[in-house]
């Protein structure tokens, strides 16, 4: 990458928190895709330590800076990590906090079609306040800018909706986001091939769900191959990266594939911070007094 075109991975779970925010850097475009940020609510029967929740504020900070110089924003759907909200808890990113220059941005974003009504509301809160560039992308192009069709968040049938995955064109490179797949669709990860990228940046398996069957961690394990095998630089981040076995996973991948796979940490030359996975962790090495939260 050239410093007119890079790739900059903001939050992620290997980064401390609940996102898959980054920010594209063209000679004339400056794209932020999904920019939201979160911590578990709750994870064995603890809030956010401490540590995250200052970790969170820095990434939500850097977001903000980021949209502050933007020129396009890009959602893939409406989960609380990957969009700003109306009611956002102590831990997301906040509407009111937006800068200024957030409602002047060219939006790209998934369609309203089908969603639950919460989700709805978050995308009608969006195009409340950016008005008519607040354009649903599916299926379009735009300059270096190419859009999937809906494809499912997970499996195939399942009860979380879908997304829209992102495709820029960086002179001779390809840089893909495939937000939430979790690679547990074979059609979702041809589409991902097809598209030819050099760099993907995808969400991996979310392992540390018990409600994941064998089948579907096998059938993750297998179209990770299948896009090791076809793209120069993999990034597996977000809910794999949500429990220590989403380590050992991503490490056993490499070796498998005899080349480095990346987390998002990895690839911008930073140490691992699983915080969520090392919540309980967090509060045996640096209590917290009763009632914190509250306060």
């Amino acid at each position: 990458m050239t410093a007119d075109r890079k790739i900059e991975i903001i939050g992620a779970e290997s980064l401390g928190v609940r996102s898959l925010c980054c920010r594209v850097t063209l000679p004339h475009r400056r794209i932020i895709i999904d920019p939201g940020v979160a911590l578990g609510y709750m994870r064995n029967g603890l809030k956010p330590h401490p540590y995250q929740i200052a970790i969170g504020r820095s990434i939500r900070e850097k977001i903000l800076r980021a949209l502050n110089s933007a020129t396009d924003v890009v959602f893939s759907h409406f989960h609380g990590d990957h969009v700003p909200l109306v009611k956002a808890n102590p831990y997301q990113l906040a509407m009111g906090e937006l800068p200024e220059a957030f409602g002047q941005l060219r939006c790209w974003s998934k369609s309203g079609d089908g969603l639950s009504a919460g989700m709805r509301k978050r995308f009608d809160d969006l195009a409340d306040r950016l008005g008519p560039r607040m354009r649903v992308a599916e299926g379009i192009s735009a300059g270096e800018l190419t859009f999937s069709r809906s494809v499912p968040h997970g499996a195939a049938g399942g009860n979380m909706g879908s997304v829209m995955m992102t495709r820029v064109t960086m002179g001779r490179r390809v840089f893909v986001h495939a937000s939430d797949i979790q690679l547990l669709d074979g059609p979702t990860v041809d589409r991902v091939i097809d598209w030819h990228p050099d760099i993907l940046l995808a969400s991996g398996p979310p392992l540390y769900l018990d409600r994941l069957s064998d089948t579907a961690r096998d059938s993750a394990w297998e179209n990770a191959r299948r896009l090791v095998r076809h793209i120069e630089v993999v990034i597996l981040d977000h809910h794999l990266m949500r429990s220590e076995e989403g380590t050992v996973w991503l490490n056993a991948l490499s070796a498998s594939a005899g080349r480095k796979v990346y987390c998002a940490a990895d690839y911008m030359g930073l140490p691992r911070q699983l915080l969520e996975a090392k919540r309980a962790e967090l509060y045996d090495q640096m209590p917290v007094s009763m009632g914190w939260h509250d306060a």
